[in-house]
């Protein structure tokens, strides 16, 4: 699965998930991709930055106060713990090594790592399936 940061001509804002870049693709050829606030048919991609470290933070958690926070931050903490215990910490080659997955020039593994604004909008393009690992509370202290 891939989480998409899309928008429609009147630049409305809005996120979707889909089970690859290819059925992004082929569902907005088919015009089932639209804008959830006017119903456009429309939908561009946003630059995405997933998992880049920042000197200060200009996001804001939406789900403070919600009943089920807490559940769902320790079923995030769950799925970070299982990635990180389980795949190949790569560093700062994580687009490196998604490339040569990507293209069968690497052994397919699960890997994790950083990568720059840049390295991330062209995996995108290049159609490298990927996610980001969960921001945690505890990440910004």
């Amino acid at each position: 699965m891939i989480n998409f940061s899309l928008h429609c001509p009147q630049d409305h804002q809005f996120d979707a998930w889909f089970k690859s870049a290819a059925a992004f693709d082929e569902q907005q050829a088919r015009g089932i991709v639209t804008c959830p606030v006017c119903g456009s048919s429309e939908i561009g991609k946003a630059l995405m930055a997933p998992a880049l470290s920042r000197a200060h933070s200009d996001k804001h958690a939406v789900s403070a106060g919600h009943p089920d926070q807490a559940r769902i931050q320790e079923m995030l903490r769950a799925l970070r713990q299982k990635v990180t215990s389980e795949a190949d910490y790569v560093g700062d080659r994580f687009a490196e090594e998604a490339r040569k997955i990507h293209f069968e020039e690497a052994e397919a593994r699960g890997i994790y790592g950083e990568a720059t604004r840049e390295e991330v909008v062209a995996m995108v393009e290049e159609g490298i399936e990927f996610m980001p690992l969960p921001d945690l509370p505890e990440d910004r202290n």
